[in-house]
């Protein structure tokens, strides 16, 4: 009989996950030893083991299902595993999970169930079948009212996702809204975003800017203000000029349209990740050395 202990210990040994470890325990009766050969023959005992490498490619999606919404971004360590079947379906199967569930932190994501054990068994399975480290490193579930809509917008194959909500207006209307986030990637949506720290130390540049020009400090402090303004329609999405027609910004043609902009995400795949640098000589002994 396979018990709970038994499972816990081989996981331990392994770093497989609990579905492969109690299956490889029954498939073994109870052999403990067996069960690590049978795990390492699969491959899976070894997805531990590339934990310690740099998972900075893959993709990012968008899974809308009635009034709930969910972006999310898996990670490969090669572009080339971002055009792999076996990829593509593991970012389906977890958006599809997390978008029937109810998970709010990736704590609660990662122990949601699959038709293959939870999240992160799945992750562990498809790491040891790829070959690759796989990470599910983020996501965000967004609900919304019936006055609202969604749009979702992938680009480059899903290098960049962004999703929108808005309210009072059209799918196609929020699509513009995702499209320019991706085009545009700003850094905030809205001016009340912006962190305090960040607009003063904008404005200390912006003042030395103009007295570099040869302008005294009370003048400089003076044109501050109006710079200020350029770098608000710079770096948030609300204030942007609009790709599709410039002479509007994006709030003012979602507001033209009978809308408002309440809520937008943008993911960039790897935006964040320091990407191991390797020289090809060194990849190629790393692969030779089996690691």
């Amino acid at each position: 009989m396979v018990t709970a202990e038994m499972v816990k210990n081989l996981r331990e040994a392994t770093g497989a996950g609990m579905m492969d470890c109690k299956k490889a325990l029954a498939e073994c009766n109870g052999d403990m030893d067996a069960a690590v050969n049978y795990l390492r023959e699969k491959g899976i005992a070894k997805a531990n083991k590339k934990e310690s490498r740099v998972a900075a490619e893959g993709l990012a999606n968008i899974f809308v299902d009635g009034n709930k919404a969910v972006i999310l971004e898996v990670n490969s360590e090669t572009d080339f595993v971002s055009k792999n079947e076996e990829f593509q379906n593991l970012i389906v199967e977890i958006g599809k999970t997390i978008l029937s569930g109810n998970a709010t932190t990736m704590e609660e994501a990662m122990a949601l169930s699959t038709s293959e054990g939870t999240i992160q068994e799945l992750i562990v399975a498809k790491t040891a079948k790829i070959g690759e480290k796989l990470s599910f490193r983020r996501f965000v579930v967004l609900t919304k009212e019936e006055n609202e809509v969604f749009g979702s917008y992938l680009h480059l194959g899903g290098r960049i996702a962004a999703l929108s909500k808005i309210s009072n207006t059209t799918e196609d209307i929020a699509k513009d809204v995702s499209m320019q986030a991706a085009a545009m990637n700003p850094r905030y949506v809205f001016r009340s975003e912006v962190p305090e720290s960040v607009v003063q130390e904008e404005k200390e540049i912006l003042k030395e800017q103009a007295m570099n020009e040869g302008k005294s400090e009370d003048i400089a402090i003076k044109m501050v203000d109006g710079r200020l303004n350029k770098f608000f329609k710079e770096i948030c999405l609300a204030e942007q000029a609009f790709i599709k027609d410039s002479d509007f910004d994006v709030a003012t043609y979602v507001k033209n349209h009978g809308g408002e902009i309440k809520e937008v995400i943008r993911y960039e795949v790897g935006e964040g990740i320091e990407k191991k640098q390797e020289d090809f000589a060194a990849e190629v002994m790393n692969q030779v050395k089996g690691n």
